[in-house]
Protein backbone atom coordinates (compact mmCIF):
# COMPACT_ATOMS: atom_id res chain seq x y z
CA UNK A 1 0.00 0.00 0.00
CA UNK A 2 1.43 3.49 -0.92
CA UNK A 3 1.54 4.99 2.70
CA UNK A 4 1.94 8.72 1.55
CA UNK A 5 -1.96 8.77 0.21
CA UNK A 6 -2.95 8.40 3.92
CA UNK A 7 -5.54 10.61 4.92
CA UNK A 8 -4.61 11.17 8.81
CA UNK A 9 -8.16 10.59 10.30
CA UNK A 10 -7.56 10.74 13.99
CA UNK A 11 -4.23 11.37 15.58
CA UNK A 12 -3.10 10.66 19.27
CA UNK A 13 -1.75 13.69 20.07
CA UNK A 14 -4.49 15.22 21.74
CA UNK A 15 -5.35 11.86 24.45
CA UNK A 16 -1.10 12.35 24.28
CA UNK A 17 -1.25 15.31 25.48
CA UNK A 18 -3.91 15.55 28.11
CA UNK A 19 -2.69 12.53 29.76
CA UNK A 20 1.14 14.07 29.80
CA UNK A 21 0.14 16.96 31.81
CA UNK A 22 -1.77 14.59 34.49
CA UNK A 23 0.86 12.35 34.53
CA UNK A 24 4.10 14.48 34.28
CA UNK A 25 5.13 14.15 37.31
CA UNK A 26 4.51 10.85 37.83
CA UNK A 27 6.65 10.45 34.96
CA UNK A 28 9.68 12.13 36.04
CA UNK A 29 9.56 11.28 40.13
CA UNK A 30 12.57 8.69 40.90
CA UNK A 31 11.74 4.90 41.98
CA UNK A 32 12.72 5.25 45.38
CA UNK A 33 12.17 2.10 46.47
CA UNK A 34 12.29 -1.92 45.03
CA UNK A 35 8.45 -2.95 43.58
CA UNK A 36 6.89 -6.46 44.62
CA UNK A 37 5.80 -8.14 41.90
CA UNK A 38 4.37 -11.83 41.00
CA UNK A 39 5.26 -14.18 37.65
CA UNK A 40 3.22 -15.68 35.40
CA UNK A 41 3.33 -18.23 38.01
CA UNK A 42 2.36 -16.08 40.33
CA UNK A 43 5.49 -16.37 42.64
CA UNK A 44 6.36 -13.19 44.34
CA UNK A 45 9.65 -12.06 43.10
CA UNK A 46 11.15 -8.19 44.20
CA UNK A 47 12.20 -5.61 41.33
CA UNK A 48 15.30 -3.83 42.13
CA UNK A 49 14.78 -0.12 41.86
CA UNK A 50 17.65 0.79 39.79
CA UNK A 51 15.78 -2.13 37.37
CA UNK A 52 12.63 -0.29 37.21
CA UNK A 53 14.11 2.95 36.74
CA UNK A 54 15.82 1.92 34.11
CA UNK A 55 12.34 0.89 32.61
CA UNK A 56 11.27 4.31 33.28
CA UNK A 57 14.22 5.73 31.46
CA UNK A 58 14.02 3.64 28.37
CA UNK A 59 10.18 4.74 28.13
CA UNK A 60 8.77 7.81 26.03
CA UNK A 61 5.80 7.06 27.45
CA UNK A 62 4.58 6.56 31.05
CA UNK A 63 5.04 4.03 33.65
CA UNK A 64 2.91 4.23 36.31
CA UNK A 65 3.30 2.57 39.95
CA UNK A 66 0.35 2.23 42.44
CA UNK A 67 -0.44 5.72 43.87
CA UNK A 68 0.75 7.96 41.23
CA UNK A 69 -2.14 9.70 39.37
CA UNK A 70 -3.71 8.13 36.32
CA UNK A 71 -2.72 4.95 37.99
CA UNK A 72 -6.22 3.64 39.05
CA UNK A 73 -7.60 4.97 35.99
CA UNK A 74 -5.53 3.09 33.77
CA UNK A 75 -5.97 -0.78 35.83
CA UNK A 76 -9.59 -0.24 35.68
CA UNK A 77 -11.71 -2.23 33.26
CA UNK A 78 -15.11 -1.99 32.39
CA UNK A 79 -16.61 -4.47 34.57
CA UNK A 80 -16.44 -2.76 37.94
CA UNK A 81 -16.23 -5.88 39.78
CA UNK A 82 -13.07 -6.54 38.35
CA UNK A 83 -10.45 -4.85 41.33
CA UNK A 84 -7.12 -5.87 40.44
CA UNK A 85 -4.29 -3.72 40.98
CA UNK A 86 -0.69 -3.85 38.55
CA UNK A 87 2.60 -3.63 40.49
CA UNK A 88 3.83 -1.56 37.52
CA UNK A 89 1.81 0.00 34.53
CA UNK A 90 3.64 0.91 31.18
CA UNK A 91 1.69 3.20 28.75
CA UNK A 92 3.75 3.14 25.34
CA UNK A 93 3.15 5.74 22.75
CA UNK A 94 4.83 3.88 20.47
CA UNK A 95 5.61 -0.17 19.39
CA UNK A 96 9.07 1.21 20.98
CA UNK A 97 7.62 1.25 24.08
CA UNK A 98 6.07 -2.11 23.46
CA UNK A 99 8.97 -3.87 22.86
CA UNK A 100 10.44 -2.48 25.84
CA UNK A 101 7.88 -3.11 28.60
CA UNK A 102 7.57 -6.85 26.62
CA UNK A 103 11.21 -7.49 26.89
CA UNK A 104 10.89 -6.07 30.65
CA UNK A 105 8.21 -8.75 31.25
CA UNK A 106 9.97 -11.48 29.46
CA UNK A 107 13.17 -10.74 31.86
CA UNK A 108 11.41 -10.51 35.07
CA UNK A 109 9.21 -13.80 33.65
CA UNK A 110 6.21 -11.16 35.05
CA UNK A 111 2.67 -11.77 34.77
CA UNK A 112 1.25 -9.72 31.80
CA UNK A 113 -2.20 -7.56 30.97
CA UNK A 114 -2.70 -5.84 27.70
CA UNK A 115 -5.21 -3.17 27.83
CA UNK A 116 -7.13 -1.54 24.74
CA UNK A 117 -10.02 -0.22 25.48
CA UNK A 118 -10.45 -2.37 28.85
CA UNK A 119 -13.98 -3.88 27.80
CA UNK A 120 -12.59 -7.68 28.45
CA UNK A 121 -15.65 -8.11 31.17
CA UNK A 122 -13.64 -11.30 32.83
CA UNK A 123 -10.85 -9.03 33.82
CA UNK A 124 -7.93 -10.46 31.77
CA UNK A 125 -6.61 -7.04 30.49
CA UNK A 126 -5.48 -5.92 34.02
CA UNK A 127 -4.06 -8.03 36.85
CA UNK A 128 -2.67 -8.43 40.05
CA UNK A 129 0.62 -8.25 40.88
CA UNK A 130 2.01 -8.29 37.79
CA UNK A 131 2.69 -5.52 34.42
CA UNK A 132 -0.46 -3.95 32.55
CA UNK A 133 0.50 -2.74 29.33
CA UNK A 134 -1.96 0.05 28.62
CA UNK A 135 -2.38 0.90 25.03
CA UNK A 136 -5.09 4.51 25.38
CA UNK A 137 -1.81 6.31 24.23
CA UNK A 138 -1.82 4.72 20.69
CA UNK A 139 -4.68 5.71 18.71
CA UNK A 140 -5.14 6.70 15.68
CA UNK A 141 -6.38 6.07 12.44
CA UNK A 142 -5.37 6.48 9.09
CA UNK A 143 -7.50 5.89 5.77
CA UNK A 144 -6.28 5.12 2.58
CA UNK A 145 -9.77 6.10 0.25
CA UNK A 146 -7.71 4.32 -3.39
CA UNK A 147 -6.77 0.88 -1.84
CA UNK A 148 -9.47 1.13 0.50
CA UNK A 149 -7.36 0.16 3.61
CA UNK A 150 -7.54 1.64 7.13
CA UNK A 151 -4.28 1.86 9.17
CA UNK A 152 -5.94 1.71 13.24
CA UNK A 153 -2.88 1.80 15.96
CA UNK A 154 -3.08 -0.99 18.35
CA UNK A 155 -5.23 1.13 21.34
CA UNK A 156 -7.74 2.35 18.97
CA UNK A 157 -11.51 2.56 19.91
CA UNK A 158 -13.94 1.38 17.24
CA UNK A 159 -15.92 4.29 17.15
CA UNK A 160 -13.20 5.85 16.21
CA UNK A 161 -12.18 3.92 13.39
CA UNK A 162 -16.31 4.01 11.72
CA UNK A 163 -16.19 8.00 11.94
CA UNK A 164 -13.18 7.95 9.92
CA UNK A 165 -13.52 5.37 7.43
CA UNK A 166 -17.37 6.45 7.25
CA UNK A 167 -16.37 10.28 6.58
CA UNK A 168 -15.34 8.66 3.33
CA UNK A 169 -17.75 6.26 2.34
CA UNK A 170 -15.75 2.81 3.52
CA UNK A 171 -16.37 0.98 6.12
CA UNK A 172 -15.49 -2.36 7.95
CA UNK A 173 -17.20 -4.81 10.65
CA UNK A 174 -16.20 -2.71 13.98
CA UNK A 175 -18.69 -3.93 16.72
CA UNK A 176 -21.85 -2.45 18.16
CA UNK A 177 -20.43 -0.44 21.31
CA UNK A 178 -18.26 2.33 19.75
CA UNK A 179 -16.15 2.34 22.78
CA UNK A 180 -14.59 -1.24 22.72
CA UNK A 181 -10.96 -1.43 22.22
CA UNK A 182 -10.22 -2.37 18.23
CA UNK A 183 -7.77 -4.56 19.99
CA UNK A 184 -9.52 -7.13 21.76
CA UNK A 185 -12.97 -7.24 19.50
CA UNK A 186 -11.13 -8.13 16.47
CA UNK A 187 -8.34 -10.71 17.84
CA UNK A 188 -11.20 -12.57 19.26
CA UNK A 189 -13.29 -12.93 16.37
CA UNK A 190 -15.23 -9.35 16.17
CA UNK A 191 -19.10 -9.74 15.60
CA UNK A 192 -21.04 -5.97 14.35
CA UNK A 193 -23.53 -5.12 12.61
CA UNK A 194 -22.29 -5.62 9.14
CA UNK A 195 -20.59 -8.89 9.94
CA UNK A 196 -23.10 -11.19 7.67
CA UNK A 197 -22.20 -8.69 5.05
CA UNK A 198 -18.52 -8.12 5.58
CA UNK A 199 -17.30 -10.82 7.79
CA UNK A 200 -15.88 -10.38 11.18
CA UNK A 201 -13.64 -8.04 11.86
CA UNK A 202 -10.90 -10.74 11.91
CA UNK A 203 -11.92 -11.93 8.51
CA UNK A 204 -11.05 -7.83 7.35
CA UNK A 205 -7.87 -8.14 8.95
CA UNK A 206 -5.19 -7.41 5.86
CA UNK A 207 -2.01 -7.19 7.86
CA UNK A 208 -1.19 -6.49 11.28
CA UNK A 209 2.01 -4.96 13.56
CA UNK A 210 2.62 -7.59 16.49
CA UNK A 211 5.38 -7.60 19.17
CA UNK A 212 5.87 -11.22 20.12
CA UNK A 213 7.67 -12.23 23.22
CA UNK A 214 10.86 -12.46 22.03
CA UNK A 215 10.66 -8.53 21.68
CA UNK A 216 10.48 -8.79 17.49
CA UNK A 217 8.27 -6.12 15.63
CA UNK A 218 6.97 -8.45 13.10
CA UNK A 219 4.36 -7.78 9.92
CA UNK A 220 1.35 -10.53 9.73
CA UNK A 221 0.27 -10.69 6.33
CA UNK A 222 -0.28 -13.51 3.67
CA UNK A 223 3.09 -12.69 2.57
CA UNK A 224 4.80 -12.24 5.76
CA UNK A 225 5.00 -14.39 8.34
CA UNK A 226 1.97 -15.89 7.10
CA UNK A 227 1.38 -18.35 9.98
CA UNK A 228 1.04 -15.69 12.65
CA UNK A 229 -1.33 -13.31 10.14
CA UNK A 230 -3.32 -16.91 10.62
CA UNK A 231 -2.86 -17.34 14.57
CA UNK A 232 -3.78 -13.79 15.57
CA UNK A 233 -7.13 -14.24 13.81
CA UNK A 234 -8.77 -15.28 16.77
CA UNK A 235 -5.59 -16.89 18.79
CA UNK A 236 -6.41 -13.74 20.65
CA UNK A 237 -3.81 -12.12 22.65
CA UNK A 238 -1.66 -15.32 22.95
CA UNK A 239 1.63 -14.34 20.35
CA UNK A 240 2.43 -11.26 21.00
CA UNK A 241 0.83 -7.30 21.20
CA UNK A 242 -0.69 -5.98 18.27
CA UNK A 243 0.47 -2.14 17.64
CA UNK A 244 -1.31 -1.33 14.34
CA UNK A 245 -3.93 -3.45 12.10
CA UNK A 246 -4.64 -2.65 8.43
CA UNK A 247 -8.11 -3.18 7.63
CA UNK A 248 -9.97 -3.77 4.47
CA UNK A 249 -12.80 -1.34 3.70
CA UNK A 250 -15.90 -1.75 1.86
CA UNK A 251 -17.61 1.47 -0.06
CA UNK A 252 -21.29 1.77 2.08
CA UNK A 253 -24.18 4.29 2.17
CA UNK A 254 -23.74 5.99 5.11
CA UNK A 255 -27.43 5.99 5.47
CA UNK A 256 -28.56 2.75 6.90
CA UNK A 257 -32.29 1.81 8.47
CA UNK A 258 -31.98 0.43 11.86
CA UNK A 259 -33.32 1.54 15.40
CA UNK A 260 -35.15 -1.14 18.13
CA UNK A 261 -38.13 -1.95 18.34
CA UNK A 262 -39.29 -2.76 21.75
CA UNK A 263 -42.58 -5.40 22.91
CA UNK A 264 -43.51 -6.45 26.38
CA UNK A 265 -42.21 -9.75 27.67
CA UNK A 266 -45.44 -10.66 27.65
CA UNK A 267 -45.14 -11.69 23.95
CA UNK A 268 -41.66 -13.31 24.32
CA UNK A 269 -43.03 -16.83 23.52
CA UNK A 270 -44.64 -15.17 20.39
CA UNK A 271 -41.97 -12.86 19.65
CA UNK A 272 -39.16 -15.77 19.83
CA UNK A 273 -40.67 -18.31 17.75
CA UNK A 274 -40.91 -15.45 15.41
CA UNK A 275 -37.30 -14.72 15.51
CA UNK A 276 -35.99 -18.17 15.12
CA UNK A 277 -37.28 -18.35 11.47
CA UNK A 278 -36.84 -14.50 10.39
CA UNK A 279 -33.23 -14.79 11.93
CA UNK A 280 -32.39 -17.99 9.99
CA UNK A 281 -33.88 -16.24 6.43
CA UNK A 282 -32.40 -13.05 6.57
CA UNK A 283 -30.50 -11.67 3.57
CA UNK A 284 -26.98 -10.62 4.39
CA UNK A 285 -27.41 -7.14 4.66
CA UNK A 286 -29.66 -7.35 7.99
CA UNK A 287 -28.49 -7.31 11.37
CA UNK A 288 -31.23 -8.46 13.22
CA UNK A 289 -30.72 -9.28 17.16
CA UNK A 290 -33.25 -9.68 19.79
CA UNK A 291 -33.28 -9.82 23.60
CA UNK A 292 -35.28 -10.27 26.83
CA UNK A 293 -34.33 -8.27 28.86
CA UNK A 294 -35.62 -7.15 32.65
CA UNK A 295 -33.93 -4.70 34.67
CA UNK A 296 -33.61 -4.57 38.24
CA UNK A 297 -36.72 -3.40 39.87
CA UNK A 298 -38.29 -2.53 36.53
CA UNK A 299 -40.72 -4.38 33.82
CA UNK A 300 -39.22 -7.11 31.34
CA UNK A 301 -39.06 -6.21 27.37
CA UNK A 302 -38.65 -7.87 24.12
CA UNK A 303 -36.26 -6.02 21.98
CA UNK A 304 -34.94 -6.26 18.06
CA UNK A 305 -31.95 -4.35 17.62
CA UNK A 306 -32.17 -3.37 13.80
CA UNK A 307 -29.72 -2.86 10.74
CA UNK A 308 -30.54 -2.77 7.47
CA UNK A 309 -27.56 -1.68 5.40
CA UNK A 310 -28.81 -2.70 1.63
CA UNK A 311 -30.39 -1.59 -1.34
CA UNK A 312 -33.54 1.12 -0.22
CA UNK A 313 -35.93 -0.65 -2.76
CA UNK A 314 -35.68 -3.93 -0.89
CA UNK A 315 -35.96 -2.43 2.63
CA UNK A 316 -39.72 -2.65 2.50
CA UNK A 317 -39.69 -6.24 2.23
CA UNK A 318 -36.88 -7.38 4.66
CA UNK A 319 -38.71 -5.71 7.38
CA UNK A 320 -42.05 -6.83 7.19
CA UNK A 321 -42.09 -9.18 9.18
CA UNK A 322 -41.02 -6.98 11.90
CA UNK A 323 -43.65 -4.09 10.83
CA UNK A 324 -46.41 -6.85 11.33
CA UNK A 325 -45.78 -7.64 14.90
CA UNK A 326 -48.09 -4.33 15.56
CA UNK A 327 -47.18 -1.36 17.44
CA UNK A 328 -44.48 -1.53 19.65
CA UNK A 329 -44.47 0.04 22.77
CA UNK A 330 -40.84 2.14 22.57
CA UNK A 331 -38.95 2.48 19.43
CA UNK A 332 -38.97 2.63 15.23
CA UNK A 333 -37.08 1.66 12.38
CA UNK A 334 -35.89 4.21 10.34
CA UNK A 335 -33.48 5.92 7.95
CA UNK A 336 -30.35 6.84 10.15
CA UNK A 337 -26.76 7.77 10.28
CA UNK A 338 -24.53 4.61 10.38
CA UNK A 339 -21.69 5.72 12.71
CA UNK A 340 -24.92 7.21 15.20
CA UNK A 341 -26.28 3.99 15.05
CA UNK A 342 -22.88 2.37 16.38
CA UNK A 343 -22.90 4.88 19.05
CA UNK A 344 -26.65 3.91 20.21
CA UNK A 345 -25.52 1.54 22.63
CA UNK A 346 -22.75 3.36 24.21
CA UNK A 347 -24.82 4.69 27.54
CA UNK A 348 -26.78 1.52 28.32
CA UNK A 349 -23.56 -0.57 27.89
CA UNK A 350 -24.48 -2.63 31.54
CA UNK A 351 -20.24 -3.20 31.80
CA UNK A 352 -19.98 -0.52 34.59
CA UNK A 353 -21.35 -2.90 36.74
CA UNK A 354 -21.06 -5.96 38.16
CA UNK A 355 -21.41 -8.58 35.88
CA UNK A 356 -21.76 -11.98 35.12
CA UNK A 357 -21.68 -13.39 31.45
CA UNK A 358 -22.10 -16.69 29.62
CA UNK A 359 -22.13 -17.05 25.71
CA UNK A 360 -22.31 -20.22 23.72
CA UNK A 361 -23.10 -20.49 19.39
CA UNK A 362 -26.29 -21.73 18.10
CA UNK A 363 -25.98 -23.90 14.94
CA UNK A 364 -30.23 -24.44 14.78
CA UNK A 365 -33.04 -22.80 16.94
CA UNK A 366 -35.03 -25.53 17.95
CA UNK A 367 -38.21 -25.58 19.81
CA UNK A 368 -36.19 -27.15 22.94
CA UNK A 369 -33.98 -24.39 22.53
CA UNK A 370 -36.63 -22.00 22.66
CA UNK A 371 -38.87 -23.80 25.24
CA UNK A 372 -35.18 -23.41 27.67
CA UNK A 373 -34.49 -19.86 27.11
CA UNK A 374 -38.30 -18.83 28.50
CA UNK A 375 -38.62 -21.59 31.39
CA UNK A 376 -34.99 -20.93 33.13
CA UNK A 377 -35.87 -17.16 32.70
CA UNK A 378 -36.24 -15.66 36.26
CA UNK A 379 -36.24 -12.24 37.03
CA UNK A 380 -35.06 -10.96 39.93
CA UNK A 381 -35.85 -7.22 41.75
CA UNK A 382 -32.20 -6.88 42.30
CA UNK A 383 -30.55 -8.09 39.63
CA UNK A 384 -30.48 -7.35 35.77
CA UNK A 385 -31.46 -10.23 33.33
CA UNK A 386 -30.57 -10.20 30.11
CA UNK A 387 -30.88 -13.23 27.15
CA UNK A 388 -29.57 -11.67 23.88
CA UNK A 389 -29.51 -13.25 20.33
CA UNK A 390 -26.32 -11.43 17.80
CA UNK A 391 -26.62 -12.83 14.16
CA UNK A 392 -24.20 -14.76 12.58
CA UNK A 393 -24.23 -16.62 9.47
CA UNK A 394 -24.15 -15.10 5.77
CA UNK A 395 -20.51 -13.89 4.49
CA UNK A 396 -19.06 -15.07 8.30
CA UNK A 397 -20.02 -18.79 6.96
CA UNK A 398 -18.77 -18.79 4.00
CA UNK A 399 -15.48 -18.41 5.32
CA UNK A 400 -13.67 -21.85 6.01
CA UNK A 401 -13.22 -23.41 9.80
CA UNK A 402 -9.91 -23.63 9.09
CA UNK A 403 -9.28 -20.60 6.88
CA UNK A 404 -8.20 -18.38 10.13
CA UNK A 405 -7.92 -19.30 13.88
CA UNK A 406 -11.89 -18.80 14.38
CA UNK A 407 -13.64 -22.09 13.95
CA UNK A 408 -17.29 -21.60 14.15
CA UNK A 409 -18.65 -20.48 11.04
CA UNK A 410 -21.31 -23.14 10.75
CA UNK A 411 -22.98 -21.14 13.89
CA UNK A 412 -26.42 -19.22 13.01
CA UNK A 413 -26.62 -16.82 16.01
CA UNK A 414 -24.12 -16.16 19.49
CA UNK A 415 -26.62 -16.69 22.40
CA UNK A 416 -25.34 -14.28 25.58
CA UNK A 417 -27.02 -14.41 28.94
CA UNK A 418 -26.13 -11.21 31.40
CA UNK A 419 -26.53 -10.66 35.01
CA UNK A 420 -25.94 -7.74 36.46
CA UNK A 421 -25.72 -6.03 39.72
CA UNK A 422 -25.13 -2.62 41.34
CA UNK A 423 -22.17 -2.43 42.94
CA UNK A 424 -20.97 -2.63 46.13
CA UNK A 425 -23.59 -5.47 46.34
CA UNK A 426 -23.12 -8.69 46.73
CA UNK A 427 -23.16 -10.69 43.19
CA UNK A 428 -23.09 -14.57 44.65
CA UNK A 429 -26.55 -15.60 44.69
CA UNK A 430 -27.09 -13.57 40.86
CA UNK A 431 -23.87 -15.72 39.08
CA UNK A 432 -25.23 -18.82 40.97
CA UNK A 433 -28.57 -18.07 39.45
CA UNK A 434 -27.24 -17.66 35.85
CA UNK A 435 -24.61 -20.68 35.87
CA UNK A 436 -27.79 -22.63 36.80
CA UNK A 437 -29.87 -20.93 33.65
CA UNK A 438 -26.88 -21.71 31.56
CA UNK A 439 -26.92 -25.27 32.48
CA UNK A 440 -29.65 -25.55 31.06
CA UNK A 441 -28.85 -23.87 27.96
CA UNK A 442 -25.30 -25.30 27.36
CA UNK A 443 -26.68 -28.70 25.55
CA UNK A 444 -28.22 -26.55 22.48
CA UNK A 445 -24.74 -24.59 21.91
CA UNK A 446 -21.50 -25.73 19.98
CA UNK A 447 -18.38 -23.74 21.39
CA UNK A 448 -18.60 -20.34 22.78
CA UNK A 449 -17.15 -16.13 21.77
CA UNK A 450 -13.80 -16.38 23.73
CA UNK A 451 -14.58 -12.58 24.11
CA UNK A 452 -17.32 -13.10 26.24
CA UNK A 453 -15.94 -15.66 28.31
CA UNK A 454 -13.56 -16.23 30.90
CA UNK A 455 -11.72 -18.45 33.30
CA UNK A 456 -12.96 -21.62 31.38
CA UNK A 457 -10.93 -24.89 32.24
CA UNK A 458 -8.21 -25.42 30.10
CA UNK A 459 -9.91 -28.64 28.21
CA UNK A 460 -13.07 -26.62 27.30
CA UNK A 461 -10.22 -23.78 25.98
CA UNK A 462 -8.52 -26.34 23.84
CA UNK A 463 -11.64 -27.87 22.47
CA UNK A 464 -13.42 -24.73 21.69
CA UNK A 465 -10.58 -24.18 19.22
CA UNK A 466 -11.97 -27.13 17.71
CA UNK A 467 -10.01 -28.64 14.84
CA UNK A 468 -7.46 -24.99 14.57
CA UNK A 469 -5.80 -26.13 18.14
CA UNK A 470 -3.12 -28.72 16.88
CA UNK A 471 -2.02 -25.55 14.50
CA UNK A 472 -2.54 -22.78 17.61
CA UNK A 473 -0.20 -24.91 20.24
CA UNK A 474 2.54 -25.04 17.05
CA UNK A 475 2.07 -21.56 16.80
CA UNK A 476 2.09 -20.75 20.74
CA UNK A 477 5.72 -23.27 20.85
CA UNK A 478 7.23 -21.15 18.08
CA UNK A 479 6.24 -17.24 19.10
CA UNK A 480 5.61 -17.40 22.78
CA UNK A 481 6.92 -21.01 24.27
CA UNK A 482 6.74 -19.87 28.06
CA UNK A 483 3.35 -18.52 27.85
CA UNK A 484 4.07 -15.33 28.84
CA UNK A 485 0.89 -14.05 27.19
CA UNK A 486 -1.36 -16.25 29.13
CA UNK A 487 -4.21 -13.61 30.22
CA UNK A 488 -6.50 -14.47 27.27
CA UNK A 489 -8.24 -17.73 25.97
CA UNK A 490 -4.91 -19.43 26.45
CA UNK A 491 -2.91 -21.44 23.97
CA UNK A 492 -0.66 -23.49 26.36
CA UNK A 493 2.82 -24.51 24.92
CA UNK A 494 4.20 -27.66 24.93
CA UNK A 495 8.01 -27.04 24.61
Amino acid sequence: MNRRRFVLSSVAAGVGLALAGRNALAALAPIVDDVGAVTGDGAKVSLAKSAVQELRDALRGPLLLPGQAGYDEARRVRNASIDKHPALIVQPTGAADVRTAVGFARQHDLLLAVKCGGHSYGGKSTCEGGMQIDLSRMRGVLVDPHARRARVFGGSLLGELDHEAMALGLVTTAGTVSHTGVGGLTLGAGFGRLARRYGLALDNVVAADVVTADGRLLRASEQENPDLHWGIRCGGGNFGVVTAFEFQLHPMSRQVIGGELVFPASRARELLEMYANYSLAAPDELYCGAALATPAGKSGVFVFEVCYSGAPAQADRVLAPLRKLGKPVAGELAPVDYVQLQRSGDVTDPRNMGTYLKSGFVDDFSPALAAAVLDGYRPDPNRGTTIFFQPSGGAIGRVAADATAFPHRRSRLNMLTMATWDLPGDGGPHVSYMRDYWSKLLPHTDGYYTNEVANEPQRQVDENYQGNIARLVQLKNRYDPTNLFRLNANVKPTV
